[in-house]
């Protein structure tokens, strides 16, 4: 995968996962502080993740997932991963 604006391919796909779960919270219309109610995460966990500023873990990932009433690989896939 390519560099995206000097950063690191790490730090680009932790933003890129962060996208895609903010887009599909907004594409439901839930707030991040309902998201994060829903998965059970803390609210200001869940506005890093979205901003790629933390490695979402798997167990937390299913949470959103589940949250969000999709697959894991779903917003994985919608990353480009």
């Amino acid at each position: 995968m390519e560099r995206v604006s000097g950063r690191s391919d790490t730090e680009a796909h932790l933003k890129d996962v962060g996208r895609s779960i903010r887009a599909r919270r907004l594409k439901l219309d839930i707030s991040q502080e309902a998201l994060a109610n829903l998965a059970n995460i803390d609210r200001s966990h869940m506005g890093k993740i979205e901003r790629g500023e933390r490695n979402v873990t798997v167990l937390n990932l299913l949470k959103i997932a589940n949250a969000l009433s999709c697959l894991p690989s779903d917003l994985l896939a919608a990353a480009g991963l």
